[in-house]
């Protein structure tokens, strides 16, 4: 008999870039998170979500269908799966059987009652909420670092551990954003540190685990710190793909500080690759944008960083990779004019840029004081990774700038020692 293709799944799947392999990888990594397996099998294979699609299998397995309903957000019905109706069958059913059935179930009922784990509900969520605020100000504080992302992992770990016992699909969702979101600070402790491989293997997590919480913020954040990390491996195309995903989120369309900070990052990838009128343009949207972006918008912690201040930061590194350290120098100081104090990583970086265009001016001796400020800056605190890679670009201008300068000799003394004596 023939069977009606599952229009409602195959609609889903296209709806969200689904194909059927990489359907069943995600739903037989998700089996193996709630059953606790680590080897491969009794997962999902391609062909089970084919014939879901074609209607040739109504009603998936018990732990396919609840992995299903976990990745989509949706339940069975919803995605088009009919129950079988098992009506038609209670007259052969045999007597014994069904009360032996009815035992069992009111048996298990009785021990999950009086055996189970609690489940885990509002309180537990709000609980992890603080907890990820708490690690979002230590990197604030810190900068990239083992703590922040060792923190961040834990974090992460506990709340995919708590979903599985959610009291609500609801519940559910919101622990795989808060998974998310821990495994994103994770990543950015690692982009931050120049710790690249890591970040990478955090980021990957840490898109997939939004994808599960269907955040289209925390997918948005995901691949603004792609963009990023391709931006400091020096591939700029794909840093330009990454910050063009971000901005084609849905978040972009609703919130305005968003589709700012997708264009900012942009702009940079199109200033790396030579694209000096896409890059300008794409400042200029960026900063157009802003002027629409609410201050009283309830927003994640973690892009409290971007505003007015940043912008100007971003534009910096734009102007002075496209030939204009000028325009570079003017959007540092607007920048250093506007970072609060407590941001003092950021503050320290918008230093070494104000420094660079001015070193890219010719102005050594403006350049090497300007640099300097970064280690009162800093004092007592460790330099990151990605800080100490913008030192060290300085330090190569410099010596190409100006070789033989005494103040070229002075910094370079300095720079050696706050190198050595920091972690």
């Amino acid at each position: 008999m023939h069977r009606a293709r599952n229009e409602p799944f195959v609609s889903w799947m296209s709806a969200n870039g689904w194909t059927s392999p990489e359907l069943a990888d995600a739903l037989s990594r998700t089996i193996r998170s709630f059953t606790q397996r680590t080897a491969p099998g009794g997962g999902v294979s391609e062909v089970t979500v084919r014939k879901w699609r074609s209607g040739e299998t109504t009603w998936p397995q018990a732990r396919a269908r609840r992995a299903l309903e976990q990745v989509s957000g949706l339940s069975a019905a919803d995605l088009g799966f009919a129950a079988p109706d098992r009506r038609k069958d209670r007259s052969r059913e045999d007597p014994m059987l069904r009360r032996t059935l009815l035992t069992v179930a009111a048996t298990a009922g009785a021990s999950a009652l009086s055996g189970a784990p609690p489940s885990v509900g509002g309180s537990d969520v709000q609980r992890l909420r603080q907890q990820l605020d708490a690690v979002n100000a230590l990197d604030d504080t810190r900068g990239g670092h083992d703590r922040v992302e060792k923190a961040a992992l834990a974090g992460a770990q506990e709340a995919v551990a708590f979903q599985e016992r959610a009291a609500t699909q609801r519940t559910r969702q919101r622990l795989f954003a808060l998974a998310a979101d821990f495994m994103g600070t994770a990543a950015w402790s690692c982009v931050d540190a120049h710790l690249l491989p890591r970040a990478r293997t955090h980021l990957d997590r840490a898109l997939y685990l939004a994808g599960l919480a269907q955040d289209p913020a925390l997918v948005f954040r995901v691949w603004n710190s792609v963009a990023m990390l391709n931006h400091q491996q020096g591939t700029y195309a794909e840093a330009l793909a990454a910050g063009q995903a971000a901005r084609a989120t849905a978040v972009t369309r609703r919130d305005p500080l968003y589709a700012s900070l997708a264009h900012a990052r942009t702009a940079i990838a199109h200033a790396y690759l030579g694209h000096a009128l896409s890059a300008l343009r794409a400042l200029d949207l960026g900063a157009t944008a802003l002027t629409k972006a609410g201050t009283g918008v309830p927003r994640p912690t973690w892009i409290a960083f971007y505003g007015t201040a940043e912008l100007h930061a971003l534009t910096a590194i734009v102007h002075d990779r496209l030939g204009d350290p000028a325009g570079a120098e003017a959007a540092s100081h607007q920048a250093l004019a506007a970072l609060p104090a407590a941001y003092r990583r950021n503050r320290a970086i918008a230093t070494i840029r104000l420094s660079l265009s001015q070193l890219h001016q010719g102005d050594i001796e403006q350049a090497t004081a300007t640099t300097a400020r970064v280690f009162t800056e800093m004092h007592g605190a460790p330099l990151s990774g990605r800080m100490r890679s913008l030192l060290g670009t300085f330090h190569r201008d410099l010596i190409t700038r100006a070789p033989h300068s005494p103040l070229q000799t002075e910094w370079a003394d300095r720079y050696r020692s706050e190198w050595s004596r920091r972690p």
